[in-house]
């Protein structure tokens, strides 16, 4: 019978939660993260989602977050919902990944379980570009080493600040328009939002590069990355399901199967 493991990617926008059955993704979900949602509120909507997909109960539970006041809520909502006790990707989980930076706690759990993920199935030097609330750039060497990287602030909160600062300019739609030059406000707008943040991030990945030296890929994840996939002169794939992976990995590296109480 497969073993089934419920996956949870708890980010500061969203809510990611996936089954795996044995080494299969075999669906995956997307919500928005609500602070003061409650466990029941969470157990509900998860398993309306679940319902169909599994048949049988969890064979475990990881938790990836960078939302501590959701992590009580999710730990509750996993046991009380599915019967098992969640593992949490905290330090002193074993991840594969040697954290050589000024002070490893500050690094958001997100980003090695992007590099977990990105090493394992390309090695280094790999440069992961994460498309969040913040747009993150993470390195990994060859030796499996996560040695820093950038924070620049995301697409969408950047484009927040404009329409809200200016009174005079209207909410448009976050879109690749047809010409870099507009001939009205709208496309004004989307050229200056899209193409000037291709550059921002087609800029530090130059730079980047130039300091590591013979990366290997530049893996772009999370929900705006396909946005800028067939644009961007660095990137040279789009996935949409790297943390998933590598909440699976961190978890077949740590744990056996095993059941919680209800």
């Amino acid at each position: 019978m497969a073993s089934t493991l419920l996956v949870l990617d708890v980010g500061n926008t969203n809510v990611v939660l996936g089954i795996y059955q044995d080494d299969k993704l075999v669906s995956s979900w997307r919500l928005a993260t609500a602070r003061d949602r409650t466990a029941d509120e969470y157990g509900i909507l998860a398993r309306q989602l679940l319902n169909g997909v599994i048949l049988g109960p969890l064979d475990g539970a990881i938790i990836g977050s960078v939302v501590p006041p959701l992590n009580g809520p999710m730990a509750q909502m996993v046991r009380q919902y599915f019967g098992v006790e969640p593992v949490f990707v905290e330090p002193g989980i074993k991840t594969g990944i040697a954290i050589h930076v000024d002070n490893p706690q500050e690094v958001g759990a997100d980003r090695i379980i992007n590099c977990v993920a990105a090493f394992d199935e390309f090695g280094g030097p790999t440069i992961i570009v994460d498309f969040g609330t913040a747009t993150t750039f993470d390195v990994v060497t060859a030796n499996g080493e996560y040695v820093g990287g950038v924070i620049a602030p995301g697409l969408t909160i950047s484009s927040e600040a404009l329409f809200a600062r200016a009174a005079r300019l209207p909410r448009v739609d976050i879109r690749r328009p047809p010409t870099v030059i507009g001939t009205n406000t709208v496309v004004n707008m989307q050229s200056g939002i899209f193409f000037g943040y291709l550059s921002l991030v087609d800029g530090l990945l130059t730079r980047m590069k130039r300091e590591i030296g013979d990366v290997k890929r530049v893996i772009a994840t999370g929900g705006l990355a396909v946005l800028f996939k067939d644009d961007s002169e660095h990137i040279d794939l789009v996935d949409p399901e790297l943390t998933l992976k590598g909440l699976k990995i961190i978890h077949d590296r740590n744990l056996s199967p095993r059941r919680g109480k209800k």
